[in-house]
């Protein structure tokens, strides 16, 4: 197929390859190797911007980058409904007698107080002191705490310990949150939460993903796992059209649970 009859598709994901591997990019030599004009590329980048994929420059681009994030007791003091309809119908998915891993974080919590609102005879594996102590709070609920090294701004354990603790475990259900979610799959700040998160999936029969809608198109420092790993993902708000077009080509769910 000759570049010059590229779908729009098609570009956006050549450009995105090319900004990840270059870091930036030049409109001129993009309309170059793709064969088609300036102005084509111009307004790709317009869309990929818009959907939080990309930034755009004067003449270029740049790839969009999460490199911090607040603790996680800011977190929790922002998007609050947001957070709460998410955790209401994420709540929905699980099952009576399910073993659900959770792991630390701002909108997990809160999904693990719905849960622990709404559901009976659970059993929460989780490497999250918050998530550990709501989950706690119903007596029908067995707890189990993973070991490892505590990190305050996580209110969590992660390390090595953490991880093998996860590996003896065999769960219905993941839980899981995320810095960021793009076409390439979710992305942590935190190397130990994304090991964990990805110690969790291998060990879940299916794995859920709790996002509110400012995560879209965010990359952060290390992808967890490609979208295809991911049965479902739960958020707040319709995603960008391209975001939603790579989650439905990954074979995962989306649920949606926006403000009415």
């Amino acid at each position: 197929m000759e570049q010059s009859r590229l779908t729009k598709k098609e570009r956006h994901e050549l450009i995105l390859s090319e900004v990840r591997r270059s870091a930036s990019i030049r409109i001129s030599s993009l309309a170059m190797r793709l064969g088609v004009a300036g102005e084509t590329i111009r307004r790709d980048l317009i869309e990929l911007g818009e959907a939080g994929l990309l930034n755009r420059t004067y003449g270029g681009a740049t790839i969009s980058l999460v490199t911090s994030e607040p603790v996680i007791a800011e977190r929790s003091q922002t998007m609050i409904e947001e957070r709460a309809r998410i955790a209401r119908g994420t709540a929905r998915l699980i099952q009576k007698g399910q073993i659900v891993m959770i792991d630390g974080g701002s909108t997990t919590y809160e999904v693990a107080r719905s849960l622990s609102q709404s559901k009976h005879d659970l059993t929460v594996i989780t490497n999250s002191i918050g998530v550990a102590s709501v989950a706690g709070a119903n007596s029908s609920f067995r707890v189990i705490l993973c070991p490892g090294t505590y990190d305050s701004r996580e209110a969590s354990v992660f390390g090595e310990d953490t991880i093998e603790f996860i590996r003896r475990y065999n769960a219905d259900i993941a839980l899981i949150g995320a810095s960021g979610l793009s076409a390439d799959g979710p992305s942590d700040m935190i190397s130990g939460a994304a090991a964990v998160k990805r110690a969790m999936v291998s060990r879940a029969l299916s794995t859920v993903l709790v996002v509110t809608n400012d995560k879209f198109g965010r990359n952060s420092l290390e992808r967890v796992c490609p979208l295809d790993d991911i049965s479902g993902v739960v958020t707040d708000r319709e995603p960008q059209p391209d975001l939603r077009a790579a989650i439905e080509s990954a074979g995962t769910e989306l649920h949606v649970f926006a403000d009415r």
